[in-house]
């Protein structure tokens, strides 16, 4: 069991990601991995850095702890080439630390470079393509490639790790659970649902199981809760929603009635670390061994205290309940 830390880079500057990146290494974590989206969820968080800046300079900042993307679409904002060089170019600067997450987008990042918004179909179609032009980069040597809807003229990723970073893929459903067996390395689920596992492991996958366990640390519940709703309320709109919404103004309407009650429910609200463990046992029990933690509360020191001294220990005894 591994447990990391999720960082938000929709709600905190640049040099807040770094700086918390440190102290995710300082409280004991084993990962973290960090959005990478162009615009903000929602009006209040008012940030988005350039998520493979922040990685270079956490590799630069940190010795022990692994880093990861939660998640990269590898196409439309860029191409899957560009992805190709940024995660290996990573990998060196993190002495191997790094992870590749991917996934399918949103259109709230990808719609800004003016190439639309594709159907479902066609985004799984270049998704696929997308990792296996990854893959032949990663070959090494010149390598083309002419899919349905990508194409790779000629290009060579010169500077590639003795070590490939990991492909971890997102996963919603059992065909990408299935992608995710043939091109990549492992899953990546914001779900407790067993069966992405399963039809992981049915297609020969046998990776790591990453999930995002959702938390709001806080003084009291109701301040917690609030502060979740106030910067995370996104989060509980679905798939379906945060798939297509194409700006903050967009998901501001979309969630307007969504109260602190409705964030109590999805989220483990306030410094009870048995409530925090409750939540992350239902990760577990669904067959996940890396668990990253999302505090949509706003005090993260305390959070981070709170886990070195409280949760990180019967956090990671957690079993599976069966």
């Amino acid at each position: 069991m591994k447990i990391g830390y999720k960082l938000i880079a929709e709600a905190y500057s640049p040099t807040e990601m770094v700086r918390q990146c440190v102290r995710a290494e300082e409280a004991g974590f084993d990962f973290v991995e960090i959005s990478d989206h162009f615009h903000p969820w929602v009006s209040e968080q008012q940030h988005s850095g350039f998520a493979w800046s922040m990685l270079a300079a956490m590799a630069a900042r940190t010795e022990r702890i692994e880093l990861a993307t939660g998640v990269t679409c590898p196409f439309i904002r860029y191409h899957p080439a560009i992805i190709a060089q940024a995660a290996a170019t990573t990998q060196l600067l993190s002495d191997g630390r790094f992870t590749l997450g991917v996934g399918s987008g949103e259109r709230l990042s990808e719609h800004v470079v003016g190439r639309g918004w594709p159907s479902v179909s066609v985004r799984h179609q270049m998704f696929r393509e997308s990792l296996e032009i990854i893959r032949l980069l990663w070959q090494g040597g010149y390598q083309s490639y002419e899919g349905k809807h990508l194409t790779l003229e000629d290009a060579q990723v010169f500077d590639l790790p003795e070590t490939l970073p990991k492909i971890i893929v997102a996963t919603g459903g059992p065909q990408a659970s299935k992608l995710a067996a043939e091109l990549g390395d492992g899953i990546f689920t914001t779900e407790p649902r067993a069966d992405l596992v399963q039809a992981f492991t049915d297609a020969g996958g046998d990776g790591p199981r990453y999930t995002e366990v959702p938390l709001a640390f806080g003084a009291t519940e109701d301040e917690a809760a609030e502060e979740a709703r106030r910067l995370f309320r996104f989060g509980i709109t679905g798939w379906k929603v945060q798939a297509e919404l194409p700006n903050p103004v967009n998901f501001d309407a979309a969630t307007a009635t969504i109260t602190a009650d409705h964030m109590r429910e999805a989220f483990a609200c306030g410094p009870d670390t048995d409530k925090q463990l409750s939540v992350a046992q239902q990760f577990v029990d669904g067959g996940y061994d890396h668990l990253a933690l999302i505090n949509a509360g706003t005090d993260v020191d305390g959070f981070f205290d709170h886990f070195a001294k409280e949760l990180a220990e019967p956090l990671r005894a957690l079993r599976p309940s069966s």
